[in-house]
């Protein structure tokens, strides 16, 4: 889907561009496109690296899981229906932390994972379960402490202060998650009142209090 809608946009940008004489304009923005992909990508490799070594740091030194225990409740309470202990709470746990730190990249693999596990308790393969919507929800609004990636692309364009975003992402995101979980109980709620009721309890039949007579012939 998303590499038909990227092709279509290519398509037609390069039909405006030759009706309208400006294939010159199209071809350079093509290659200055490519150059900065490569250009920002290089940038994000050694803040990613950077954070990736200090969450690896941090899961030596038990931060981690000092985390996890504190994310423990919320995220009992966030999903309810998954059981405790089962593989999806230790990958969702580990995609929220990395969110929290702003490696979008790195909570990716986790966030997967956890909806791989998700995956084991649907019982129907084809709809996705509450759990999996609330880990979606939560995912794409994904408070962040510390926005290491849009850092990393304010210092590759020479951004004279990159962490000047800290306070504003952090409020941007906190009121995007409560909209997220909001959202997500208002759905649940609302999915359970259009839940049709189970089948009425079986009817025994009612039998005649008098005795069975035999006819004499």
């Amino acid at each position: 889907m998303i590499n038909g809608i990227w092709l279509g946009m290519i398509l037609i940008g390069f039909v405006f561009a030759a009706v309208n004489g400006r294939m010159d304009a199209f071809t350079g923005a093509v290659f200055d496109g490519a150059k900065n992909g490569v250009t920002v990508s290089f940038g994000l490799i050694s803040v990613l690296v950077f954070w990736m070594g200090i969450m690896r740091v941090a899961e030596d030194a038990g931060l981690l899981k000092k985390i996890a225990r504190v994310l423990g409740p919320i995220v009992s309470f966030l999903f309810p229906d998954v059981p405790k202990g089962h593989p999806a709470i230790g990958y969702i746990l580990s995609n929220m932390s990395a969110n929290l730190l702003g490696l979008g990249n790195a909570a990716t693999p986790m966030g997967i994972k956890a909806m791989q596990e998700l995956q084991t308790l649907n019982p129907d393969k084809e709809t996705a379960t509450p759990a999996m919507c609330t880990l979606l929800a939560l995912n794409t609004a994904s408070i962040t402490l510390i926005p290491a990636t849009l850092i990393a692309i304010r210092l590759n364009y020479g951004s004279a202060d990159p962490a000047a975003i800290v306070g504003t992402t952090l409020a941007a995101t906190a009121v995007a998650t409560l909209a997220a979980i909001a959202a997500d109980r208002l759905c649940r709620r609302m999915a359970l009142l259009r839940k049709p009721p189970g089948p009425p309890p079986a009817v025994r039949p009612v039998q005649s209090a008098l005795p069975h007579s035999s006819v004499k012939g």
